[in-house]
């Protein structure tokens, strides 16, 4: 392929992309504004107008938000790819660093750096302006702040060595370089799905153990039920960044927690708790967390083979405004491309995971169903629904995109009949 070809190809799945987000986040915002003068009839008993309205209105303000930050993130993508952003940058930092390996790793730290800094105010504004709006903000600047350095702080030291590793592998260990990160990346990934819980998120929030004893007497009832072994009970003090409420667990093996927001468990009855952690187990009894896992695996496998092909050929890099080094290493630059236009490409896809996900939810419900109350899941359901102020009437299309779960009116249906 010849580079303009490339180049050619790249404008026309940014625009195909850039026109199809638009497409379905105008359909949304319409769609929502048609339905957000009633509650849909199954919801009516239990939803407020009001809220039903507040929902609306936040997903209306999340969607064209949204298409700022998808406009910006073009301008940005542009300017970083054929308006020559990345060329510059790396023919500056080789005139301090050298080539190879140094400045390689250096383009990628600056890239992420710059990327980072761009996007800050989008996160300002989502944080203290969109959600402020709504009443969800329960975060101040300082902790907004202090959670940025951190996450940076994490980032780079756990982010460093790691980018370190693959470029050594993709400069020395030759053709098949893509197999042995592979094996790299996969046991980082299982790495920290087992340290995350213990060593990371505490960095960020308080974990304390559950000590309303009714409840941990009934939630450990259930897990002895469904043969489930756990860590630990823990409560996390969600409510000092969002008044969104959620439950979770996390680990792997021996580490292994169950985690609820301090939201959560203001809101809900014990039953219904009961009933939501019981779609949380399912998702691990049915094993979904190993499928998820394994197909991310295969799918990491297959992007870096097809990097692997892509970053020896000169078009990849011409073709969206760079000039490859002939004679040291441009890893680190392959690396930043493929990171910036594979998106561009997959879009379209989507649904495709949307597909796999979904039907998680459903076989989820069903477990939840079958070892507890279906009417306490969708009365928990309804909650949260309302609590998080998430639309009972989303676009069809536009949720088969963007929504790992299915709509609340076909969630509810379906636990309806799987408990028939």
């Amino acid at each position: 392929m010849s580079s303009l070809a490339f180049s050619v190809l790249f404008v026309v799945f940014l625009l195909l992309t850039l026109g199809l987000r638009f497409w379905l986040a105008t359909r949304h915002i319409r769609h929502i504004g048609r339905h957000r003068a009633s509650v849909p009839a199954e919801f009516a008993p239990k939803v407020p107008l009001a809220a039903h309205q507040k929902a609306a209105d936040y997903t209306v303000a999340k969607t064209r938000f949204g298409l700022a930050s998808m406009l910006w993130g073009a301008v940005v993508l542009v300017g970083f790819t054929l308006l020559g952003g990345l060329q510059w940058l790396s023919l500056t930092l080789v005139q301090f660093v050298g080539p190879g390996l140094p400045h390689q790793m250096a383009l990628v730290v600056a890239f992420a750096v710059i990327s980072g800094l761009l996007d800050l105010p989008f996160d300002w504004y989502r944080q203290f302006a969109l959600e402020q709006r709504f009443g969800f903000n329960k975060m101040t600047p300082g902790l907004w702040l202090s959670d940025q350095l951190k996450g940076a702080l994490v980032g780079a030291v756990i982010g460093l060595p790691l980018l370190w590793v693959v470029l050594t592998l993709m400069e020395k260990s030759g053709d098949l370089w893509w197999l042995y990160t592979w094996f790299v990346w996969s046991g980082f990934q299982l790495l920290m799905l087992a340290l995350y819980p213990s060593l990371i998120a505490p960095l960020f929030n308080k974990f304390t153990p559950l000590e309303d004893a009714t409840l941990k007497q009934r939630i450990e009832g259930l897990m002895t039920r469904v043969g489930f072994a756990s860590r630990g009970l823990f409560v996390m003090d969600g409510s000092k960044r969002s008044a969104h409420g959620n439950a979770y667990f996390s680990g792997f093996g021996r580490a292994k927690r169950i985690v609820f927001f301090d939201t959560l468990l203001s809101r809900l009855e014990p039953q219904e708790i009961e009933a939501v952690l019981a779609h949380e187990l399912g998702h691990f009894k049915l094993r979904h967390i190993v499928k998820r896992v394994s197909v991310m695996f295969a799918m990491s496998l297959a992007f870096l083979a097809l990097l692997g092909f892509l970053k020896g050929q000169a078009w990849f890099y011409t073709g969206l405004g760079v000039l490859p080094f002939m004679n040291a290493s441009n890893d680190g630059m392959a690396l930043i491309l493929f990171v910036l236009v594979l998106p561009v490409f997959t879009f379209v896809f989507a649904p495709l995971t949307s597909i796999t996900s979904r039907k998680h939810e459903f076989e989820a419900d069903a477990f939840a169903a079958k070892h507890t109350d279906y009417r306490d899941l969708v009365s928990a359901l309804v909650k949260m629904y309302e609590d998080n102020a998430s639309t009972l009437t989303p676009d069809p299309l536009h949720s088969a995109f963007y929504d790992s779960h299915p709509p609340a009116s076909v969630r509810v249906k379906h636990l309806t009949m799987a408990a028939a």
